[in-house]
């Protein structure tokens, strides 16, 4: 048998071909699970609609000035008094699921994008908005379109 010469080159190039597929790994969504976690999922209120069964989000009071909540798949904010948004939550720059409301901005964990309240870009690399979902208030709870 025979044992290949290794040079430079070669070595460099088979490292890059494992880091690729190293990432290419890490980065992959092959096989996973996007269903909510049924011990993490909040039971449904007597008098509320929405993900908890009939088509509400949340309620006002749950939605503070200056914040918001994460409800599936729609991210709810209140910038100012009364002013309730609706925003997707998938994340514009690779497609991430934001996951939290922080400090006046709403954060993808993938790669560091921060979006207003608005879902305007308030630091990237995202470089376009969250997409807007209809959302409108109806007594005391915050509804889908």
């Amino acid at each position: 048998m025979t044992i290949p010469d290794l040079n430079r080159r070669t070595v460099v190039a088979g490292a890059g071909a494992l880091a690729a597929a190293a990432t290419l790994t890490a980065c992959s969504t092959y096989g996973k699970d996007d269903s909510p976690d049924p011990a993490k999922t909040e039971p449904a209120q007597p008098g509320t609609t929405g993900t908890t069964g009939t088509g509400g989000l949340a309620k006002t009071a749950d939605i503070p000035v200056g914040g918001g909540k994460i409800v599936g798949s729609t991210v709810v904010t209140q910038p100012t008094a009364g002013q309730f948004v609706g925003l997707d939550s998938t994340c514009t720059h690779a497609g991430c699921k934001v996951n939290e409301i922080a400090g006046g901005t709403i954060n993808c964990p993938c790669h560091g994008s921060k979006f207003n309240l608005d879902g305007s870009v308030a630091t990237g690399p995202a470089t376009r908005p969250l997409k807007s979902k209809s959302v409108r208030v109806e007594g005391d709870s915050i509804v889908e379109g």
